[in-house]
């Protein structure tokens, strides 16, 4: 990394500390079911809060068309980032209250693509942020009213669902699923219609990105893993993907904070490939 450049990773410790110095914007982007319950009853304190399925994706009746979390339109984000507070210069800092941070991960994805170049993921979460000291707070809080925020177009590379039919197999490009090996095998399936995978990809599953305690393997380890299963092959020709294009962010984050250049994004992912008479593959040992 330059000097210009922060680690897309933040230790709970180093976050205590500067946020003693610093004017941060914090985000909580949990999402399980008791999400919004629990923010209200306790967050880190000032964090504002976002809603993966109304902030972060533009959902449609049928999943065939963009998967189960496409990506909203540049206006609709531009929106969301306004009624943030957040501006291009804003340092933001998010935080997932499950170890996994995967909807942190995308919202960190959403957000450098937007332009915003100091962007942070609170290393173990929620969890690991109080019990470094970070103090917590209650009730809703109110962001800054700034300028509106406008980009254009999505900054990082992204793949859609003809890309990934015409590359798949072929050697000098790599899909990369990120599911769990029971999914991708086709052995489980608890979200999507059809269990199995696009022909062709290469599983690494997410949570090999964490030690055993939830946080992030070192970038070294980090590096060494994923250049190893890159195999010298282009950034442009490397696509990342999962589900619904969520978990998918956190492999990516992985990538970044291991300073591997960030390749592309198959947001529609599984939930679109599944739903389009495409070709599936099972592997059930």
């Amino acid at each position: 990394m330059t000097k210009q450049q922060i680690s897309p990773i933040i230790e709970a410790k180093e976050l205590v500390e500067l946020n003693k110095i610093s004017k941060l914007i914090i985000v909580d982007a949990s999402f399980e079911a008791i999400a919004q319950q629990r923010y209200l009853q306790s967050h880190l304190a000032g964090a504002l809060r976002v809603d993966m399925n109304k902030d972060l994706a533009d959902i449609k009746s049928d999943f065939a068309n963009g998967g189960r979390h496409p990506l909203p339109t540049p206006v609709q984000f531009s929106k969301t980032l306004t009624n943030l507070g957040i501006c291009p210069n804003c340092h933001i800092i998010i935080y997932d209250y499950s170890d996994a941070l995967n909807v942190a991960a995308r919202f960190w994805w959403m957000l450098k693509s937007a332009g915003i170049s100091k962007v942070q993921v609170i290393n173990g979460g929620y969890k690991a942020a109080i019990n470094s000291g970070f103090p917590v707070s209650s009730g809703i809080e109110i962001p800054q009213i700034i300028e509106p925020y406008n980009f254009t177009n999505w900054l990082l590379p992204l793949a859609d669902m003809e890309e990934v039919e015409m590359v798949r197999q072929n050697a000098d490009y790599l899909v990369l699923d990120v599911r769990s090996k029971e999914r991708f095998d086709g052995i489980l399936e608890t979200l999507d219609l059809v269990a199995g995978h696009i022909p062709g990809a290469v599983n690494v599953p997410l949570v090999s990105n964490l030690d055993n305690h939830g946080f992030f393997l070192s970038p070294e380890i980090l590096k060494e893993k994923y250049l190893k299963v890159i195999d010298n092959r282009k950034p442009e020709n490397v696509i990342v993907h999962c589900g619904s294009g969520v978990t998918a962010c956190h492999t990516l984050l992985a990538m970044a904070y291991a300073g591997i250049e960030i390749p592309k994004l198959y947001v529609g992912s599984w939930s679109e490939w599944s739903r389009n008479n495409k070709p599936m593959a099972k592997f059930i040992s």
